[in-house]
């Protein structure tokens, strides 16, 4: 064994420290109210507390989108990027949720909502709603999100009846040590806190003891003659408080079961019967508060699949969110304090959308769409993030392969353009920033047409990236064993093709529509490798800078209406016109827009030498693609494409050096063989075509 290896006295050592300094420790009373007067924020809501926490792990303003990007989403600093959520759509989405969180922290309502995340299948709900939950038990353990609560102690001093079991007992819903106090009393330290709170919002708690603490409180005032001094400095402890989920301590998921077997007690709580033969059933200290809404309290409750649950349950949360209350069966009611989450596929939604008997639900709920992404390149990354969290054999993703895959994902969901000039493919395209100057897209209008024509909204149907993801994972398998050390696009389009009518959750109705769209996907990677072919066999960098240089001395010639040096003759000439075209034909620039693209890269090259920087057409993406394009051309007579089918012997110099330019652009060598037997028979045929 070799290297460093960890001892159990540094991993002790390590953990120790990753804990609060005061996680076991007990506190006054007097201490704590110290402790609010000195940071009022420990007093916070869960709103208030969870709205902080989205600000506290780092953020972004991206001023195009007129949003926040939140870093425990984009760069998951806990998890060193494992759990990153990629897309603009998502990101406005959480950047939605955030915002009703905070509008709840200020009390302008939401705080009276249920969160309700609505998606397809696999768009990323339940990630998101894990991953803040995992963010949540994270800050409370920090100093900037710490919490306390109370526990009550040497209760069989005072209370005749206590069960010498129950002499300690912590408050059963976690709640703030500042309800310990009569109304009046605390209102005037809560005046006092917001006099010195600096923070967007204003403290604020009027939630009453839980019932067994108030019968405590009650009874320990009675023994004491109401001095309040007495019983808090005699029989409270003030302790630390960390959100667990695995604990069910201010974190807690409820799923929806059988209707046999589900009952409101799960998120009310019920009786705890070991204690009824000790207090008698009507008494408060004979109460089980395990249920999902007690758990929760103080933090966070999310409810998976929400909208599966009976008509019954869901009222349960009418008193939940408006009121901020639940009322157990024949039990007082209990105060609650929490971010109440949900998360809905689509045909649930439907459903009880269309129900009139859940109105008063619905107008309880606030609606955050979680579309699928609708950026190919963003999809790739996911599928990327898949393979890298995965233990993935010793395999080459070959250029193009997952991009391609997202392509095809991306064109399920997107909405058909209503233009007759922009096609689904042109409009993925621009969905991915693939704009150039002069195109004459309009992403925004393009957004705000398919928002119009989609049902619910766009990317809220079409192939999941679950179904993608399985696809690649079959693939890289199959790959494997044929001995084949590389993933290719053209095998992914295979296990596409094979297995699409074979999901669930693909419509049959659509089956038709989404092998066009493969069919289409198979079309802009076929043009791709044909690409990366062309890069290969005819790029000449010496060549590419001489053809730039000429091509911008004849532009600058034409916008300034003067004439050029002839390089043969020395005699001075007209800009040549036919060279120019000859280049900008590459781009497919039709004669009316040439104008614009002469003074676009005229532009960008006075901008460069205002900048000290040397002109190099590599550097701009358009013109060295057009000049590689320009290149091909003149080269491409002389190469043998039909001995790129055939030949199967890779010895000869000049096909290894094929085959090392394509291996530069990232390619196996085996998936550099794949890609220029494909490419060279795809332009051979096209030849004879010609």
């Amino acid at each position: 064994m070799t290297g460093d290896i960890e001892t159990l006295e540094q991993l002790s050592t390590d953990y120790k420290e990753s804990m609060p300094a005061d996680l076991r420790e007990t506190k006054s009373f007097d201490w704590y109210l110290e402790e609010v007067y000195e940071d009022p924020k420990v007093a916070r809501n869960a709103h208030q507390r969870v709205a902080d926490m989205f600000d506290y792990y780092g953020t972004t303003y991206d001023e195009t989108e007129g949003m926040v990007e939140y870093q425990l989403a984009s760069e998951d600093p806990l998890g060193d990027g494992e759990n990153t959520f990629y897309g603009k759509v998502i990101h406005q989405s959480i950047h939605e949720f955030v915002n009703k969180v905070k509008s709840g922290a200020r009390r302008l309502g939401p705080e009276r909502r249920i969160k309700l995340l609505l998606g397809p299948v696999g768009s990323g709900k339940s990630h998101f709603d894990k991953q803040v939950r995992k963010y949540f038990e994270d800050y409370t353990l920090r100093e900037d999100g710490r919490m306390y609560t109370f526990r009550w102690t040497n209760l069989c001093d005072v209370i005749q009846d206590q069960d010498p079991a129950d002499d300690t007992v912590r408050s059963p819903m976690n709640q703030d040590p500042l309800v310990l106090l009569p109304l009046e009393q605390r209102q005037r330290v809560i005046d006092d806190l917001n006099e010195n709170l600096d923070a967007p919002y204003t403290i604020q708690n009027e939630q009453a003891l839980d019932p067994e603490s108030e019968f405590y409180m009650d009874k320990l005032l009675a023994y004491y003659e109401d001095d309040l001094q007495q019983v808090l400095e005699n029989h409270v402890e003030i302790v630390r408080f960390v959100a667990d989920e695995n604990k069910r301590q201010g974190l807690e998921t409820f799923e929806p079961k059988d209707k046999k077997n589900q009952d409101e007690t799960e998120l009310t709580g019920d009786v705890n019967y070991s204690k009824i033969a000790i207090y008698g059933e009507s008494d408060p200290r004979a109460f089980d508060y395990s249920g999902a809404f007690c758990n929760a309290n103080r933090g966070i409750f999310s409810g998976e699949e929400l909208l599966k649950l009976q008509r019954e349950f869901l009222y349960d949360f009418l008193h939940a969110t408006q009121e901020q209350t639940i009322k157990p069966k024949n039990n007082p009611r209990i105060d609650i304090d929490q971010v109440i989450v949900g998360r809905t596929n689509m045909p649930e939604y439907k459903d009880k959308k269309g129900d009139e008997k859940m109105e008063a639900f619905n107008d309880r709920t606030k609606r955050i769409d979680f579309p699928y992404v609708l950026s190919y390149e963003d999809e790739a990354n996911i599928y990327e993030k898949m393979l890298q969290n995965a233990d993935v054999p010793d395999i080459n993703v070959e250029p193009h392969t997952l991009e391609m895959a997202g392509l095809f994902g991306v064109l399920t969901r997107i909405e058909e353009p209503d233009t007759e000039t922009v096609g689904l493919l042109s409009k993925a395209k621009a969905y991915n920033g693939e704009i150039d100057e002069g195109d004459d897209i309009d992403t925004k209008k393009l957004r705000e047409e398919a928002e119009a024509k989609a049902e619910i909204g766009e990317g809220m149907v079409g192939v999941s990236p679950r179904f993608i993801g399985d696809e690649i994972a079959e693939a890289i398998m199959d790959s494997k064993h044929r001995q084949r050390g590389f993933l290719s696009p053209l095998t992914v389009f295979n296990f596409f093709e094979e297995n699409l009518e074979h999901h669930g959750s693909i419509p049959e109705d659509n089956f038709e529509q989404y092998y066009r769209y493969l069919e289409t996907v198979r079309e802009e990677y076929k043009e791709r490798a044909i690409e990366d072919v062309r890069h290969a066999l005819a790029y000449d960098i010496d060549e590419i800078q001489r053809q730039g240089e000429k091509y911008m001395d004849h532009v600058m010639a034409y916008i300034d209406d003067d004439t050029i040096e002839d390089e043969l003759t020395g005699r001075e000439q007209e800009p040549d016109e036919t060279f120019l075209r000859s280049v900008e034909e590459k781009l497919d620039i039709p004669e009316d827009r040439k104008e614009d693209f002469r003074q676009e890269v005229s532009n960008w090259v006075s901008r460069r030498a205002r900048e000290g920087e040397a002109f190099n057409p590599q550097d701009n993406e358009r013109l060295r693609r057009a000049l590689e394009r320009k290149l091909w051309e003149d080269k491409k007579h002389n190469i043998n494409f039909s001995a790129l089918v055939s030949a199967n012997d890779f010895d000869d110099d000049e096909r290894s050096a094929w085959i090392d330019a394509l291996i530069e652009q990232g390619y196996s060598e085996g998936g550099a063989k794949e890609v220029l037997e494909f490419a060279g028979a795809e332009v051979a045929k096209t030849e004879m075509e010609d």
